[in-house]
């Protein structure tokens, strides 16, 4: 099996280009190793299937999409507030919409993932672990509203994302407006009360 790291990163990045690009029906193999500009059969020997390629795009587009820390350090030092989780929502949107091919890649990652098993199980395990360590990273850090506020949160950039960077309905209002409201009305206006229940999904 292949094992230079450096290789398998830039078929990964390629393969995220054309994944974003051409969709899902246009991720094969062969197109990876052309636009990795590497001989036929390079993507192969690293992704020895369409289930290993498409997890290691997985396993690869978070690692890109991953967080400065000396941007989360400065953020950090702030006193929590609602202004702060405003500013940790714009980072995100900062940065996820930087390299719009990414996200779009991860949109088309999801959307294959309802139609493999094998997928939906390894970006399903990524995608709640991640939600899992953004609420303790906001517990920990002392901000307003706890897992029931970050999961919304969650579904509303999810959403806000996907309308910047596909066809959008064009409503005219500006991001940072969107994103003040988000966190004054998702957790600024939260009831008093326990959360509801997390039920889980099969």
């Amino acid at each position: 099996m292949a094992r230079n790291p450096e290789r398998r990163t830039l078929l990964a990045d390629a393969g995220l280009r054309v994944l974003a690009a051409a969709g899902a029906r246009g991720l094969t193999h062969r197109a990876v190793d052309a636009e990795a500009g590497v001989p036929t059969g390079t993507a192969s020997n690293y992704f020895p299937s369409r289930a290993a390629l498409l997890a290691g795009l997985a396993q690869r587009i978070f690692a890109r999409l991953a967080p400065d820390p000396a941007v989360l350090a400065e953020l950090g030092r702030r006193t929590p507030s609602l202004e702060l989780v405003a500013d940790y929502l714009r980072y995100i949107v900062e940065r996820t919409t930087r390299e719009p091919d990414l996200t779009r890649a991860l949109f088309e990652l999801r959307l294959e993932a309802a139609r493999r098993p094998e997928l939906r199980q390894a970006l399903g395990d990524v995608l709640r672990r991640g939600y899992a360590d953004d609420v303790a990273f906001h517990v920990a850090a002392g901000l307003p509203g706890g897992a029931f506020e970050v999961a919304l949160l969650h579904y509303a950039v999810d959403g806000f994302l996907l309308d910047l960077l596909t066809t959008s309905v064009d409503a005219g209002f500006d991001a940072e407006q969107v994103v003040s409201a988000l966190v004054s009305r998702l957790v600024g206006a939260a009831p008093d009360g326990p959360p509801p229940t997390a039920t889980g999904r099969s």
